[in-house]
């Protein structure tokens, strides 16, 4: 028997927007907290805002499946079933299907870990049973010890990395730890996506695409650039970029059915971003925003201009946003066709759900998880979320 309980607050916000309404539901296993405030953006109404707030009564819980105190950054699923783990402390791990303990991966290149870098996302190619290509993101050093984010490809021998190939290195531009992003994804066309973030140069790099870092990329399978990238032929500009005017996105997943590219990215204080990627669009980064610094000072006073694009959804204050997922698994009849994102400051899987291609509502499916690094769905039709200092756990609908 679920009791739940609720709480109604009014917001007002700034820009003249409608009040929002905050409500706070309790369970016996998730007590579901919706904490989440946002705009009416993307042609959301008020009617969608209230039905934002109501939880949802699909009940989990979560089995460890491989424990580990690091931080589980990406995950993916050979054909035999055995899972890729990667560690933001430079490891990857191969964890046999039914096993408990994982085998470490050797041949990786030279990782630089520190603050948010290290070894990050993981992807397989689509076509992998044929080719055996995998792909990574991580941070790599440049000769004067300046960092950045770059993308490499190999093939998994047993246990061991061979043909390493680093297909994308961004311009490193200072010794900063922060903001590299980085997810992978493909399209069905089996172009690669990837994020970098600003790199913590907010006033340089995002809205200037002479300049990696700050952007979302598309590149071929072996790094070549696609002829009908956005900048191609443009002086000066960096053209495997896709996409600008981007913080730091941490989740990218693409659309089951459309193919579309998703995202989203940390803010600063409040403005965590979900956004529909657009070929050769700007997404505004730092000029319009709908978060402040951390100080509560603002560094502009526009949430919208001319040309640039508006968040599918964003969120005040920040969820700290990672991982993305969308749900095809008959496994939550409830959740399917909808976005799981991963929230690491509230420790929740937050579902975001679809309609004619923007965010109708968000609402806190699973809570009291600790800091949610990510979020998949296994071949078996399991969710599966990463939670640093503890490891991979399936969720189970109860």
């Amino acid at each position: 028997m679920i009791v739940i309980r609720f709480s109604i607050v009014i917001i007002n916000m700034r820009l003249s927007l409608p009040p929002l309404l905050v409500v706070i539901c309790s369970s016996a296993l998730f007590s579901c907290t919706v904490n989440i405030q946002a705009s009416a953006v993307a042609g959301q109404t008020d009617s969608n805002q209230a039905n934002s707030k109501q939880a949802n009564s699909n009940q989990v819980s979560k089995e460890l499946v491989w424990g580990n105190n690091g931080i589980s950054w990406g995950m993916a699923w050979l054909p035999n079933g055995d899972m890729l783990v990667t560690l933001r402390g430079g490891e990857l791990k191969r964890l046999k299907q039914g096993a408990t303990v994982a085998d470490n991966v050797v041949g990786l290149p030279e990782i630089v870990v520190g603050g948010q870098g290290g070894l990050l996302d993981i992807a397989l190619h689509p076509d992998y049973a044929n080719n055996g290509w995998l792909y990574f993101s991580y941070v790599k050093a440049d000769d004067s010890g300046n960092k950045s984010t770059a993308i490499m490809r190999a093939k998994l021998s047993g246990t061991t990395l061979v043909e390493q190939q680093d297909i994308y290195v961004a311009t490193a531009y200072g010794k900063k730890n922060v903001h590299f992003g980085s997810r992978l994804a493909f399209d069905n066309k089996g172009y690669l996506y990837f994020s970098i973030g600003d790199r913590g140069y907010r006033d340089l790099n995002p809205q200037d695409i002479s300049r990696d870092a700050g952007k979302i990329y598309r590149i071929h399978d072996d790094g070549r650039i696609p002829s009908d990238n956005p900048f191609v032929g443009m002086a000066n500009a960096k053209t495997a970029i896709y996409s600008y005017g981007h913080r730091n996105p941490q989740g990218m997943i693409k659309h089951p059915i459309t193919g579309d590219i998703w995202t989203h990215e940390h803010g600063p204080k409040g403005g965590d971003e979900v956004n529909l990627i657009t070929k050769g669009k700007n997404y505004g980064w730092p000029i319009i925003s709908y978060g402040v610094n951390y100080s509560g000072t603002r560094f502009t006073d526009l949430t919208e201009k001319d040309g640039m694009e508006q968040p599918k959804w964003y969120w005040d204050p920040s969820i700290a946003p990672s991982g993305m997922e969308f749900v095809t698994s008959n496994r939550y009849p409830n959740w399917q066709g909808n976005i799981l994102v991963g929230s690491l400051k509230f420790g929740q899987l937050v579902m975001l759900s679809i309609e004619d291609n923007d965010v109708a509502k968000a609402q806190v499916v699973a809570e009291k998880l600790t800091r949610v690094r990510n979020v998949k769905q296994g071949p078996d039709g399991y969710l599966y979320v990463a939670i640093d200092g503890q490891g991979v756990f399936k969720l189970k609908s109860k």
